[in-house]
């Protein structure tokens, strides 16, 4: 079913022929024997008539249904509407079904011979009640199927994202320890290690001791989809150890963050992420220092740091902004949010409560 239902809802479409026409024809050819008696080797004999009345009536309540239904779906789409969706559904599909029963059936009252010869067959009230329990019986038939579908396909498609947000996320993690092992990571840290050597020794053993610290969180935390905002604060201070070194007084970072937020969970490697980035698309030097500001608000890690572009883009590491924001919605629903005003580029990503 779900190769043929499925609802464009930016168009209003539903893509549902082949539904329609599998099942209208079944429909309408049950219906006269169900809940009318008609019968093809007795009376009230089975005719073209009363399939062609059947099937007209049948058409109109499917395809009004259908409307109603593609209506309700785009106006409640989220699973968490479903209830308050079902309610109006119902109440607007039930009303259109009889209706459209009694409208079209009195209008096709001549063409259609259900008595067939037998005129005391059925009476006007018994052919009203059976003609709308019949309307009843289609709208709800109408109903479980449509919603059938759509369940199934949403589902489907739930399930395709949250696999996608896992490659995604296992992609991070690979993309995080290559841009720690590549050239030129490597390359700026070794070099920044041989230039403190000869004038400070004890410098350099400290500098080593935060490359390996640095080095082993990646390789920790690898398989984890959220970490202690105590921890990732740790490995962003052995970063920010090395950034020193390399920069000196041109590179300043500010952390302020209260002690009843350090347990909260933060996806891996965001801080370090978002303090790299900074450093990759901003100049430092000594005529324009960079500063970042790690702090908390409103239940987010806010990180804020001053612009000052530079003119040619190094080349990305791969892992964006919108690498950290898929891979929050593997665990949230809340989302990273991210501003430039006032010479300030900031982005705040959620605090996950333990």
């Amino acid at each position: 079913m779900d190769n043929n239902f499925s609802i464009d809802k930016r168009k209003s479409k539903l893509k549902d022929g082949l539904l329609i026409f599998a099942f209208v024809p079944i429909v309408s050819f049950i219906i006269p024997i169900v809940f009318f008696g008609i019968r093809f080797q007795k009376a009230p004999f089975y005719t073209w008539e009363i399939y062609i009345t059947t099937l007209i009536i049948t058409i109109a309540i499917w395809l009004g249904n259908r409307y109603i239904m593609v209506r309700s779906i785009i106006r409640f789409p989220d699973f968490s509407d479903t209830k308050k969706r079902l309610i109006v559904q119902s109440i607007w599909v039930l009303i259109y079904a009889i209706f459209a029963s009694n409208v079209i059936g009195f209008l096709l009252k001549d063409f259609c011979h259900f008595y067939n010869g037998q005129e005391d067959y059925l009476s006007l009230s018994d052919t009203i009640i059976k003609s709308n329990s019949a309307a009843i019986f289609c709208s709800i038939t109408i109903s479980a199927i449509y919603e059938t579908g759509y369940f199934m396909n949403e589902l489907k498609k739930s399930v395709q994202e949250k696999e996608m947000l896992k490659r995604e996320s296992l992609q991070a993690q690979l993309h995080a320890l290559k841009a720690h092992v590549n050239p030129h990571f490597l390359f700026n840290n070794l070099n920044t290690l041989c230039s403190i050597i000869p004038e400070n020794p004890k410098q350099a053993v400290d500098f080593v001791e935060q490359l390996s610290k640095v080095y082993r969180y990646i390789l920790e935390v690898k398989d984890e989809k959220s970490i202690s905002l105590r921890d990732e604060i740790k490995v962003l201070e052995a970063y920010t150890f090395l950034m020193k070194t390399r920069f000196g007084n041109n590179f300043n970072i500010e952390i302020i963050i209260p002690e009843d937020q350090m347990e909260n969970q933060i996806v891996p490697y965001s801080l370090q992420l978002l303090v790299e980035n900074a450093i990759k698309h901003n100049i430092v030097s000594s005529d324009k220092p960079l500063w970042i500001k790690v702090m908390t608000g409103n239940g987010n890690l806010v990180v804020v740091n001053n612009l000052q572009k530079k003119n040619q883009e190094m080349d990305s590491t791969g892992i964006g902004l919108s690498n950290i924001r898929n891979r929050y919605k593997l665990i949230t629903e809340k989302l990273v949010s991210i501003s430039e005003a006032d010479q300030k580029f900031t982005v705040s990503i959620p605090l996950i409560a333990t």
